[in-house]
C-alpha cells in the first residue's frame, strides 16, 4: 500500500504537459527512490483522469471507461510515494474529487495545484479552444470569459478558478496538505516552476534527465488567427478523428508552432483594457487563498499577472503574415498527403505479398493434403502396394 498520494489536479497550461513527459521518461528512476509514477503510456494519466471526469473528448471518453480505477488500484499496490498528475482533473465535480481522493485507501493523500496568472491563462486557454474547433473571436471569448455565461466562461472557469477548483476538491483534505505553485512572472527563468514542482513532489534531490519533445508549445497571433479561420470554414463537417490529426496535430502542434519559434511571431497577450479586471480578480483570490492555509510555495503575488509587449489584436492579423502561414500550411498538408501516398503504396505491397504467401501456403497444403490421402488409399489395396512398391524403385534409379 502506498504511503502517500500526491495528485496534481492542474491547472492547464502551468507547463504540465512537459512536466508529465519528464516523469514518465525518468519514472525507473523514481522507482528506484520508493517514488512510483504509474503509467505504460504516456498518456494512461489523461485517459484515467478522462474517465473520472466524464468529460467530452471527441469519443475518447468511451474508450476510458474503467481507466481510473485501473490505475487506483496500480498506486495501492505501490510502495512508498506515488505521483499521478493530471490537468484535467482540476475540472472534476466535488463528488468525482471525493471518489478519486478515497479511491487511494488508506494513504495520505496531498493535493498540488499549479497556478498561473490570469493576464497568461486567458489567452493560453482561447488558443487551447481554437485548436478544438473554436470559431469564436478573441474579442467574443474574452467578453463570455469576463460575463461568467455561456459555453466557454463555464470550460475556462471550471479549471481556472482557483478558490473554486480547490473548494470542490480540498474540502476532506487538511490545509497543510493542499500544495499551491506559483509560476514565477513573465521573463523568469523557465526552470523555476519545474524546481518549485520537484520540491513540492519530494524529488527534487533525484537525478532526473530532462530531454522531452512534448512542449506544447504556443503559437503566435498569426497562427492562431489562421486555425480559428480554418475551423470557421470546416464547420466542423470534418469528423473530430481527423480534424485532430490534420488541424491540430500536424498544423498546430506540429507546423504552425515550429513556425512561431522560427519567425518570432508575436504573442497573444491579454488586452490591456482588460487589466484592470484581472486585477481585481487576483486580488480577491490571493486574499482567499492566504487565508485558507495552504503551503504555498512560490509567492501568491505571482498572480498579480503583468502584460509585457505590444499587444497584437488576433482577430485582425497582418494579412502578409496570414498569406505566409497559410501556404506553410498548404505544403505541410502537401507534403504529409504524399507520405501517405507513399505510405499507401508500402501497405499495399506489403497486403499483395502477404496474400501471395497466403496463397502458396494453401496450395502447399493443399498438394500435401492430396498426396496424403493418395498414399493412404493405395496402401489400403495390393495392387496399390504394388505401385507405390514401383514408385519408389523408380525414384532410387
Amino acid at each position: 500500500m502506498a504511503d502517500r498520494v500526491l495528485l496534481h489536479i492542474g491547472t492547464p497550461k502551468t507547463a504540465t504537459t512537459y512536466l508529465q513527459d519528464i516523469l514518465f521518461r525518468n519514472r525507473d528512476v523514481l522507482e528506484k527512490h520508493d517514488v512510483h509514477y504509474p503509467a505504460t503510456h504516456f498518456d494512461d494519466h489523461f485517459r484515467a483522469a478522462l474517465d473520472l471526469t466524464r468529460r467530452e473528448w471527441g469519443g475518447l471518453e468511451e474508450e476510458v471507461v474503467g481507466a481510473w480505477d485501473a490505475l487506483a488500484a496500480t498506486a495501492r499496490r505501490r510502495e512508498g510515494s506515488v505521483i499521478i498528475s493530471a490537468e484535467i482533473l482540476a475540472g472534476a465535480s466535488a463528488e468525482q474529487a471525493a471518489r478519486a481522493i478515497g479511491s487511494f485507501g488508506d494513504a495520505e493523500v496531498h493535493l498540488v495545484l499549479t497556478v498561473r496568472d490570469l493576464a497568461r491563462q486567458i489567452p493560453a486557454e482561447w488558443q487551447e479552444t481554437v485548436k478544438h474547433y473554436n470559431t469564436e473571436t478573441y474579442a467574443e471569448y474574452l467578453a463570455i470569459v469576463r460575463s461568467g455565461e455561456g459555453r466557454s466562461a463555464d470550460l475556462f472557469w471550471r479549471v481556472q478558478h482557483i478558490p473554486d477548483v480547490l473548494h470542490r476538491w480540498a474540502a476532506d483534505v487538511p490545509p497543510e496538505r493542499v500544495h499551491l505553485v506559483t509560476a514565477p512572472a513573465v521573463g523568469a527563468d523557465h526552470n523555476v516552476l519545474l524546481e518549485r514542482l520537484e520540491k513540492v513532489l519530494g524529488i527534487d534531490e533525484i537525478p532526473l534527465a530532462y530531454e522531452s519533445d512534448r512542449t506544447n508549445a504556443g503559437l503566435g497571433v498569426t497562427e492562431t488567427a489562421l486555425i480559428r479561420r480554418i475551423n470557421e470554414r470546416v464547420d466542423r463537417t470534418l469528423p473530430d478523428i481527423k480534424y485532430r490529426f490534420l488541424v491540430r496535430e500536424l498544423l498546430a502542434h506540429r507546423q504552425l508552432a515550429e513556425r512561431t519559434t522560427r519567425t518570432g511571431s508575436a504573442r497573444l497577450l491579454l488586452p490591456p483594457d482588460y487589466q484592470p479586471w484581472v486585477d481585481d480578480v487576483a486580488g480577491q483570490w490571493i486574499e482567499e487563498l492566504a487565508a485558507a492555509g495552504y503551503d504555498v510555495t512560490g509567492d501568491l503575488e505571482e498572480l498579480r499577472g503583468e502584460v509585457r509587449g505590444e499587444y497584437v489584436d488576433p482577430d485582425s492579423p497582418d494579412p502578409r503574415e496570414m498569406l505566409s502561414a497559410a501556404i506553410e500550411s498548404i505544403m505541410a498538408l502537401v507534403h504529409e498527403g504524399s507520405r501517405l501516398i507513399v505510405e499507401e503504396e508500402d501497405l499495399r505491397e506489403e497486403l499483395d505479398r502477404t496474400r501471395r504467401e497466403r496463397d502458396e501456403a494453401r496450395a502447399l497444403r493443399l498438394r500435401t493434403h492430396v498426396k496424403q490421402i493418395a498414399y493412404t488409399r493405395l496402401q489400403d489395396s495390393e495392387p496399390g502396394r504394388r505401385v507405390l512398391a514401383a514408385y519408389r524403385r523408380t525414384r532410387r534409379r
